[in-house]
């Protein structure tokens, strides 16, 4: 099977009632962990790639590592998103490039430079059979090259006109998630806006909907890094119940970074804390995949509930 678009994912989870998994890669240990999941899962998933993955692995690289997994993984539907792509040039150096879905983040810009930038890039990627996702309100956080320091969340009564204007394909909107491990304060109970969500899928039935910043910072990750020499006090996340419910919704694709970083450095730490001896790079990657491969296996079944449906 090749690479797909995620058309069709989007339309079997709207009306089965569960989202796809997008999980951002950066190296063969990330692809490798999250596509065995999903292959011995049966669940279809969106690898995506951000601009700071491509000036770190060179596109070529993460281009033919996709590739290869789509051969490795033959029973499951792969995309190949752009994540935040922040102008016109970088999602069709991606288009051109051989994604099969792009990100064009214009929530920084004014709502009209937004519409756009977002239509021209909806324009040229569905001229070469790609498809587009955009973005309305902004999230806190930090990730990579996103950085925003206020959360702004989405004006339901601004996504029709955006949506018609644009021809987008997905909207990732704003209702509480946020970029990073450090979501939310000591002692701050996490909200998610559901009546914002409810009512923009009154708005734009059977339109899939996109939640960014929705790692759930697990704590025993957290508490392994800090256990075997790291520093990370009151990481806090997503809670998983939450973004279940967002899932059984309009919510068809719900994107993960922070909690593959974390899995993979609690992995590595306590590899060179038990084994101190190891210089040989396959001796900490290997349980650094292994890491990535069982916490996406998790996500899949109990937060995403996409097991067995490619």
């Amino acid at each position: 099977m090749p690479l797909v678009t995620s058309t069709e994912m989007f339309k079997k989870a709207y009306h089965g009632g569960y989202a796809i998994g997008a999980f951002n890669v950066n190296n063969m240990e990330i692809v490798q962990g999250i596509t065995e999941a999903c292959q011995e899962q049966k669940a279809p998933v969106i690898l995506q790639v951000s601009k700071g993955a491509r000036a770190y692995a060179n596109h070529t690289y993460l281009l033919k590592m996709v590739e290869a997994a789509v051969i490795e993984c033959p029973d499951i539907p792969i995309a190949l998103h752009l994540d935040h792509g922040n102008s016109f040039e970088l999602c069709k150096d991606c288009i051109d490039g051989g994604f099969t879905s792009v990100m064009f983040d214009g929530s920084a810009m004014p709502y009209e430079e937004n519409v756009k930038v977002a239509k021209q890039v909806a324009e040229y990627a569905h001229a070469h059979g790609v498809v587009v996702e955009a973005e309305l309100g902004q999230l806190a956080g930090v990730e990579d090259d996103v950085v925003a320091d206020d959360h702004q969340f989405t004006d339901p009564a601004q996504v029709e006109d955006f949506v018609t204007r644009t021809g987008v394909d997905s909207l990732a909107i704003a209702i509480g998630t946020s970029h990073g491990a450090y979501k939310f304060k000591p002692g701050q109970k996490p909200q998610l806006r559901f009546d914002i969500l409810e009512e923009v899928s009154r708005r734009l039935p059977e339109f899939p909907i996109v939640l960014h910043g929705s790692s759930s910072v697990p704590q025993d990750f957290v508490k392994k890094v800090n256990q075997y020499g790291g520093a990370m006090p009151d990481a806090i996340g997503i809670p998983e119940e939450m973004l279940r419910e967002a899932a059984k919704g309009a919510v068809c694709k719900i994107n993960i970074d922070s909690d593959i970083r974390l899995a993979i450095t609690a992995a590595i730490r306590e590899h060179f804390a038990l084994h101190p001896a190891d210089f040989d790079p396959r001796q900490y990657l290997k349980p650094a995949r292994q890491a990535v491969k069982d916490m996406v296996t998790h996500k899949l079944i109990n937060v995403l509930g996409c097991n067995g449906k490619a």
